[in-house]
């Protein structure tokens, strides 16, 4: 889970979900590429904060991401 140079638009097809860990069923989930890359840049500042909050707090109150494919992806 690092910074990316990969355009947002390649982005859009997948997402890297953070499981939320107190069963209240508050995940997260960022636009990423296939390798779980986020491009940080392309984020608004509150997707930002709560990426790095979601990335800070793994393994206690959310759980190790996955790469999803996204449902906002268009064919």
């Amino acid at each position: 889970m690092h910074a990316s140079s990969h355009s947002s638009a390649a982005q859009s097809a997948f997402e890297l979900r953070f499981p939320s860990l107190s069963g209240t069923g508050r995940a997260l989930s960022f636009p990423c590429d296939a390798s779980g890359s986020v491009h940080m840049d392309s984020l608004s500042e509150r997707a930002l904060n709560n990426y790095l909050l979601a990335r800070a707090l793994m393994g206690r109150d959310y759980g190790w991401p996955s790469v999803q494919a996204s449902c906002q992806a268009q064919p």
